[in-house]
């Protein structure tokens, strides 16, 4: 691609979302291995629900086709608190997109309630089965917008640099059981309420997910995981992440989904050792998404145990 069609894709995908989002500031929806292979970065309920403390590390977009397209990485850590009862963790999120970078940095907290409830589930599963959980996040957004790059005049919408810190209060919700998972989150209920600016439209997302783990004594050493994910925020379409992971026994898995109005996802994962997993994955853009094509991956490491426990 020339400077030429460089700049042209770069200037109608910064102005997409800066007219969309009237200067909004707001996390992107997690790629499809983000929120599979490390629920905790959206929903704080998660934090010590595995048997171990979970490390993981992320990015998404950074071999994209062309300047100023969507970034996104991440570092998180999270773990079991007085006997597995209560979960803290922390995480970090950096967005960037055109002359607009956001980062995130927050702690969380969960409680969790136990139910003594039996099924049907694999011996090498590292989930704690049984469990209503709620979180709470609390955290900083620094969020930066160059907007003088852009060299738009005679606009006071791009008359000047926008450099925000702003306090962001998430809360959430996740039933987990052996065999299915339901969890709704939302990262900021605080909105630009407390901002240090006052020329921001914050817009709020809410997120959904749910998924089931069909697994049968006969073929023990695979499961089969369909998982939907639902991104609500003003103002713009419901988004749906539709997906389909199959693994075999904790060692590798693949799959495949549908983010609506977007892209096709693959995915492919390996275990290494018992402590760590990798995860690779592929968005393919369909032809109305002007972001092109993008590569991504998650890292994450598990203590003690790691990802295959016997019980």
């Amino acid at each position: 691609m020339n400077r030429k069609n460089n700049f042209t894709a770069y200037a109608a995908v910064l102005l997409f979302f800066i007219l969309k989002t009237s200067i909004c500031v707001g996390q992107q929806t997690p790629s499809f291995s983000e929120y599979n292979y490390n629920p905790f970065i959206i929903n704080s309920a998660y934090a010590g629900l595995t048997q171990n403390t979970e490390l993981s590390i992320s990015n998404l977009g950074y071999f994209n086709q062309f300047e100023g397209s969507p970034k996104s990485f991440s570092f998180s850590g999270h773990g079991a608190l007085n006997r597995g009862k209560m979960g803290a963790g922390v995480g970090i999120i950096r967005d960037e997109i055109g002359v607009t970078t956001s980062s995130h940095f927050f702690g969380a907290y969960s409680y969790k309630i136990f139910f003594d409830l039996k099924n049907n589930r694999p011996d090498w599963q590292h989930y704690t089965a049984g469990v209503l959980s709620f979180g709470i996040t609390a955290g900083l957004q620094q969020y930066q917008d160059n907007l003088l790059e852009l060299r738009i005049i005679d606009d006071h919408v791009f008359a000047e640099n926008i450099n925000a810190t702003i306090p962001t209060l998430g809360l959430s919700f996740l039933f987990n059981y052996s065999t299915f998972y339901l969890g709704i989150s939302t990262p900021n209920i605080l909105g630009e309420s407390l901002a240090s600016q006052a020329n921001l439209n914050l817009v709020n997302p809410y997120y959904g997910y749910f998924g089931y783990r069909f697994f049968n004594n006969r073929y023990r050493e695979i499961m089969i995981k369909p998982n939907v994910l639902l991104k609500y925020e003003d103002g713009a379409p419901l988004q749906a992440d539709i997906n389909l992971a199959v693994s075999f026994k904790n060692k590798f898995e693949v799959g495949a989904g549908y983010r609506s109005r977007s892209s096709l996802n693959f995915l492919a994962g390996i275990y290494l050792f018992k402590n760590a997993r990798f995860i690779y994955s592929y968005n393919v853009a369909n032809n109305n998404a002007p972001l092109g094509n993008t590569h991504g991956f998650i890292l994450s490491y598990q203590f003690g145990n790691g990802y295959r426990i016997d019980y």
